[in-house]
């Protein structure tokens, strides 16, 4: 009951900000922190010691956290300054509260960094040469990370409590309802008769499902509890049933219109509106889901895979009401931000209301007062837990953030990258991929992409790239690690559901995702598929041209058996794609 309680104050606070108006950041945002604490470091798994220590530093932090509410008047007119010993007291006990929530929520590497910026902002100054830094006053620095607008309460911070946590709840209401089989009812519709059917169903479902979810590794699991077993069922080799959801849920990441997360980072970062985010994504995205269906089609003939069995697909009756329950909200959302006009958030709370009256009712027409209570309880547990996990890593990545600021280490690692590729965007481009996928590796594809761009980004536009265009490259790669070893969640999960060896599943994603690793060198060279709002033309043309590419490089290195065939299919298509392009 606690639990349920706590959710439903974290839903309820989260919607009202939006609805009552402007709060002040040094309240709103030290609430949303408080408001996660608990599902971090109370209702998480874990032994006797993990738990007291747990419910230690949780009271703890949110003892800072209403402190900083009750006293926010007085401490923004100290301009980031700490004074006297008991704010010396409380600046250290968040920053702690903050690492090891972090570390909690999603493991030790997000927190080491934060914790090794730290040590940087507070003794780089005795480091020699041009890494070191001038010094700031400790009580500035401290202070200016955790009782001002920067740092904890920076603006990523004010990302995740009025955009991102609403979206999440978006996207909890409509998967505790029947909108998750109405994903899987469409995409079966539209492509389970089709040769490789299951598996197409598989990239449909999870592209729609991921939009929503922003998780490529919560995608796997919810989507292919049901796609892995018809895939096998229907004579599908393991690793190939498992590179198909690893790689579909990877890609709902970067499918509008919501794109999990990033795409509200990316609005904060770039002051672009988000709608221009949205439509500069829709191409590149329907290219990448492209590229994988050209890849299930050379699946297909290889292995002979058949489509889903008539008895086994959908009853259009049935469709037709079980989309009803994603289209409805949907519809809302797209309505409120392209008709009505209003922001992205509150266009998302009417959808919400829309999907919390449609938890009322369920596929069969029948009225069950327990499915109702069960729905609106998972609604209410699944925002809380995705939303505080999503506050525990801005949240630490914003140390990092301000850190940057303080010092000005970003604007010198952004020197570094313009010396180390020798003014050239090519070698700027490959140092960045590589550092994407480096921390990608270890931390959330947000939490990368905001670091990498926060030192990298700068460094692309002084090439010649738009600040639009360089965020959607750096964003893509943040993807890499997904499904790119040593380390790919999306590729561990599903094979873990499917009892195959993981770098077998590893090598058919991305075989299969090849488009993740060259449709962000497409967006550099061609730049007018990012620009179809502005001129549908060039852009349609464009990403027809990058499209006949990617067909051909998909077709060469899965389709041929023989090495001079896919050197000679690939190549050509990586020529139709980067000739007359920025890069060559």
């Amino acid at each position: 009951m606690a639990m349920l309680l706590l959710a439903t104050a974290l839903v309820v606070f989260h919607l009202g900000l939006i609805f009552s108006g402007l709060v002040p950041n040094l309240v709103s945002r030290p609430l949303h922190l408080a408001l996660a604490l608990p599902w971090i470091f109370i209702f998480a798994k874990g032994g006797f010691l993990t738990r007291l220590s747990g419910a230690i530093l949780c009271a703890a932090g949110v003892a800072v956290c209403l402190w900083i509410v009750a006293n926010q008047s007085a401490l923004s007119d100290q301009y980031g300054f700490l004074e006297g010993d008991f704010q010396f007291w409380m600046a250290g006990t968040l920053l702690l509260v903050v690492l090891e929530g972090a570390r909690r929520a999603i493991g030790w590497p997000l927190p080491v960094v934060a914790a090794l910026a730290l040590a940087y902002g507070m003794f780089g100054q005795h480091i020699p040469g041009e890494f070191g830094h001038s010094g700031t006053p400790l009580a500035s620095f401290l202070g200016t990370l955790t009782i001002a607008e920067g740092g904890v309460w920076g603006s990523l911070t004010g990302v995740s409590v009025g955009v991102v946590a609403i979206f999440v709840i978006f996207g909890a209401v409509l998967n505790a309802g029947e909108a998750g089989q109405g994903f899987m009812n469409v995409a079966a519709a539209a492509a389970g008769r089709l040769k490789g059917g299951a598996a197409k169903v598989s990239v449909l479902s999870s592209a729609l499902f991921g939009s929503i979810s922003g998780s490529a590794s919560a995608n796997v699991a919810s989507t292919g509890a049901i796609t892995l077993p018809a895939m096998t069922r229907l004579g599908y080799p393991k690793k190939l049933a498992a590179a198909v959801e690893a790689v579909a849920s990877s890609g709902g990441q970067i499918m509008p219109p919501l794109m999990g997360a990033g795409a509200f980072v990316m609005v904060e970062l770039t002051r672009v509106p988000y709608t221009q985010i949205m439509a500069a994504a829709l191409l590149p995205a329907i290219l990448y889901f492209f590229a994988v269906w050209v890849g299930i089609n050379a699946y297909a003939k290889r292995y002979d895979l058949a489509a889903i069995d008539q008895g086994d697909q959908p009853q259009m009756r049935q469709v037709a009401i079980t989309s009803a329950f994603f289209l409805v909200p949907f519809s809302v959302l797209l309505w409120g931000m392209f008709v009505a006009r209003y922001t992205p958030q509150y266009a998302a709370c009417i959808a919400i209301l829309a999907g919390f009256a449609l938890l009322f009712f369920n596929a069969q027409g029948t009225f069950a007062l327990k499915d109702i209570l069960l729905r609106l309880e998972s609604a209410a547990l699944n925002s809380a837990r995705q939303v505080s996990v999503i506050a525990a890593i801005i949240v630490c990545a914003s140390i990092i953030i301000g850190v940057l600021a303080i010092t000005g280490l970003g604007v010198k690692i952004t020197s570094l990258i313009l010396s180390g590729s020798g003014g050239y965007l090519w070698p700027s481009l490959f140092l960045t991929a590589l550092a994407c996928l480096i921390l990608g590796m270890e931390v959330p594809t947000t939490a990368a992409y905001v670091i990498c761009v926060s030192v990298a980004g700068p460094a692309l536009m002084q090439q010649g790239l738009e600040p639009l265009q360089a965020h959607l490259f750096v964003f893509w790669f943040a993807l890499l690690s997904t499904i790119t070893p040593p380390v790919c969640g999306a590729v561990f999960i599903a094979a873990g559901m499917i009892g195959e060896n993981w770098l077998k599943v590893a090598l058919s994603a991305m075989a299969l995702g090849i488009g993740l690793y060259i449709i962000p060198l497409a967006m550099v060279a061609n730049p007018a598929v990012l620009e179809l709002a502005a001129r549908p033309l060039p852009a349609l043309l464009a990403a027809a041209k990058i499209g006949l590419g990617l067909g051909l490089v998909s077709y060469g290195v899965i389709g041929f058996r023989k090495p001079l065939q896919r050197l000679a299919a690939s190549g050509a298509g990586l020529l139709i794609i980067f000739v007359g392009g920025n890069l060559l």
